[in-house]
């Protein structure tokens, strides 16, 4: 590790104004993902700025319009047993639970959830090329061993996925990201936050330099009655996805009233396909018009050798969990979906 520097921001507007004195700062609050790249010499901050602290950051609130507002700096297991989220976006708590492990879960930052990095091997191993290292160098992953990779939204430069599991219940719930910074605050639809990799695949979003999240919007609706999130990995605990799937339904009996699904493990950003969510509606809520969504939403996939199963696992997954979600006692250890 470098030596740096530790500075306490007081409130949001010093945090703003220590991180934008020294270029090479970073914030950090609990530290689950720079560490890491610490300790793997993929970043060299001159100084943390740590944000822990922000006691107006730090809080889950109820809005007077029915919408419920995250703090940034509220910590990922506390988002997930808080009572309101458990209760009125139950999407959002079973994801978040699916993450990491209990100990990551108890230091991890909603805000920083958001800013996670890749875990791509050749992005991880400082001796081969990497674009999102060092653009322009190359993607070995194209070419080597990808099983984790994307199939999705990729490019000519980049292959690598987005890990988090909270952000595809986020996705799929079309929050709102809030940020602050040097030129003022502003308001980031949860679709506009992540970028796919283009040209650019060092660029994992749309911050601009010096601005820090400061809260995550809830919309009124959280899909409480018809919901599911399903995450297949190589092992049940401490494992990233290998594709996950959030699912959300509005049903007026059988019949599809509104339809969110978002895909996790394969691609740069949280997956969502309009498309297939404007075909489900009005349509009956069964395997067969999941189906048929599915191939909606994977339309352009490609694998790259190792990862080609995730092609059809996806497609199966996205099936299974459109009829989890209709019933969200099947969730429970044991239980069969019913077809």
């Amino acid at each position: 590790m470098n030596n740096f520097e530790y500075k306490q921001a007081a409130n949001t507007h010093n945090a703003i104004d220590l991180i934008n004195q020294a270029p090479e700062a970073a914030f950090v609050a609990g530290g689950t993902n720079i560490i890491d790249l610490w300790k793997y010499n993929l970043t060299h901050p001159s100084s943390l700025i740590d944000i822990n602290h922000l006691n107006e950051n730090a809080e889950i609130t109820t809005l007077e319009d029915g919408k419920v507002r995250l703090g940034a700096a509220v910590k990922n297991a506390d988002t997930a047993y808080h009572p309101v989220i458990a209760e009125k976006y139950p999407l959002l708590s079973k994801a978040i639970l699916a993450g990491a492990s209990a100990q990551i879960r108890n230091m991890a930052s909603n805000g920083g959830n958001l800013l996670q990095r890749t875990r791509c091997y050749y992005f991880y191993d400082p001796d081969v090329p990497c674009n999102k290292r060092e653009p322009g160098s190359g993607c070995p992953a194209k070419d080597g061993y990808n099983r984790i990779h994307a199939i999705l939204g990729t490019s000519e430069e980049c292959i690598a996925v987005f890990p988090s599991d909270m952000c595809i219940a986020l996705a799929a719930l079309e929050a709102v990201v809030s940020v602050s910074g040097p030129n003022g605050d502003r308001s980031i639809a949860f679709a506009d936050f992540h970028r796919l990799p283009g040209d650019r695949p060092d660029l994992d979003n749309t911050l601009e330099r010096g601005e820090i999240i400061t809260s995550i919007d809830l919309p009124e609706e959280g899909f409480s009655d018809h919901y599911s999130y399903l995450k297949l990995r190589d092992r049940h605990s401490y494992a990233f996805a290998l594709v996950s799937v959030a699912t959300a339904f509005k049903l007026n009996g059988s019949i599809i009233e509104s339809a969110r699904i978002a895909l996790g493990g394969v691609a740069h950003q949280p997956w969502r396909s309009i498309e297939a969510e404007a075909f489900l509606k009005n349509k009956e809520a069964n395997a067969e018009n999941f189906a048929a969504a599915a191939d909606l939403i994977l339309r352009g996939a490609k694998g790259f050798g190792s990862n080609d199963f995730k092609i059809a696992l996806a497609k199966k997954a996205i099936i299974r969990n459109g009829l989890m979600a209709l019933n969200p006692e099947s969730q429970l250890p044991g239980a069969r979906p019913s077809a």
